[in-house]
């Protein structure tokens, strides 16, 4: 019996030492940069080999991860996908194999499998192959880095460069974060056997750098407090949308992510809309979607003025003025009229209201608002657009609304963690400590 219990004893206290902490646990943590020019997000890794700095623009809800291969492609170790190999038949499509005539290169080879990278900046798309080269993560704890991991497979479609327009100078494609099996978080996921969550904290800065976190669902910690920041999430169901906005993709279901969006209200006041514009009918139209495709919120016409006229009526003060419209933006204060907090300029607040009253996403002058500067004017615009009466989605929630929030997305349970404005917390999404610990 002594010898029965030592045993037991021991095996318990092994097993306590060798299971990782769930505090512990190892995710991955990449940039993500604020483009001045476009007002666009994209994220730094390392990919090709030799190691390759890439830049690739954020599209949050993309289906499939692309790169310019059309120039100065250059790798020793990527690898075209022949044409019903498992990986092409679980592209979910029945698309025929590409052949081409040219000299071989990454962009052109005989029965491979055949691709449609999309830019939903410009709204274009081409045909073109997939192909799988090595991509390189920092691992991280959620407070600094630990040392890279590479994927040796990671799958990808090379694009023509014509297809970067719109998109940041600098970037040389686009990374996709949707729900499809082929998004950099699934792929992080299945490489590294890792769970299928991934965080992403917008910058408002264009000079220092946010952060995504990839495969944790936490620790997050950003300085200077070391708050875990994934406990102090409020969580809202994502909802699916059975048809896709894809300009190829469309007989599948949308790899977006939509939140049920359910009411607005302006200083604690609900908005009057047509709330039957929030729902998501069966042909994919309506409801609440969210997008770094756009640096704005685009709102359906009639759910734009009802907000505007709600957000003028209640921001009213003594030689407060609506200045005149200035480009992109229909609502406008003179700078020197409004004074600024800790949590941006004092104006009312904008809440998004979810399943029920108690969930709701509160939008302080930071993200409500946006600073114009030209000559002699200098405003502060609402920072809402009017997305016309024919929008697909009736909401379309823009990066700048989701600048210094946190945004969980947990693939398993479809629920989105949201952290409201990190500026109350005297921190930012530029403030992840991107030091590499030895």
């Amino acid at each position: 019996m002594r010898i029965l219990f030592s045993f037991l004893f021991f095996f318990l206290l092994f097993t306590l030492i060798f299971i990782p902490s769930p505090s512990l646990a190892i995710g991955y943590a990449v940039p993500v940069s604020k483009d001045s020019t476009t007002q666009l997000y994209f994220i730094t890794v390392s990919m090709k080999t030799p190691l390759q700095r890439t830049y690739l623009h954020l599209d949050l809800g993309g289906r499939f991860t692309w790169l310019d291969c059309q120039k100065n492609y250059t790798s020793n170790s990527y690898k075209h996908l022949p044409c019903n190999s498992p990986v092409c038949l679980a592209f979910g499509h029945n698309y025929a194999c590409s052949n081409c005539f040219k000299p071989p290169g990454p962009t052109c080879a005989n029965n491979t499998c055949g691709t449609f990278p999309e830019n939903f900046v410009i709204r274009k798309s081409y045909i073109s192959i997939a192909i799988v080269d090595t991509l390189q993560l920092s691992t991280s704890d959620g407070s600094t880095l630990g040392k890279p991991r590479t994927i040796n497979n990671f799958v990808f479609s090379c694009a023509p460069s014509f297809l970067r327009k719109g998109l940041a100078k600098k970037t040389l494609g686009v990374v996709a974060l949707g729900t499809d099996n082929f998004s950099l978080p699934l792929q992080v996921s299945r490489a590294f056997h890792a769970p299928k969550y991934f965080a992403l904290c917008l910058p408002s800065s264009t000079s220092s750098p946010g952060v995504a976190f990839l495969g944790s669902s936490g620790p997050y910690r950003l300085l200077p407090q070391e708050t875990d920041l994934s406990k102090l999430l409020l969580y809202t169901p994502l909802l699916p949308n059975p048809i896709s906005d894809s300009l190829v993709y469309s007989v599948l279901p949308s790899p977006e992510y939509f939140i049920g969006l359910t009411s607005l209200k302006v200083n604690d006041k609900p908005v009057p809309i047509n709330v039957t514009l929030l729902t998501i009918n069966q042909d994919g139209i309506g409801g609440t979607k969210l997008s770094t495709n756009t640096p704005y919120t685009l709102l359906e016409s009639s759910i734009y003025k009802a907000l505007t006229d709600a957000f003028v009526k209640e921001f009213r003060a003594p030689n407060l003025t609506v200045t005149k419209a200035v480009k992109t933006f229909g609502f406008c204060y003179s700078a020197n009229q409004i004074p600024v907090t800790r949590v941006g300029p004092a104006v009312p607040t904008i809440d998004l209201v979810m399943q029920s009253e108690s969930v709701f996403w509160r939008i302080f002058g930071a993200n409500s608002m946006v600073w114009y500067s030209k000559g002699e004017v200098n405003a502060w615009c609402l920072g809402f657009l009017d997305g016309g009466v024919g929008m697909r989605a009736s909401v379309v929630i823009g990066g700048h609304q989701m600048e210094d929030n946190l945004l969980q997305f947990d693939l398993v349970s479809k629920r989105l963690g949201l952290s409201s404005s990190l500026l109350f917390g005297s921190t930012t999404c530029s403030n992840f400590n991107f030091t590499t610990t030895k």
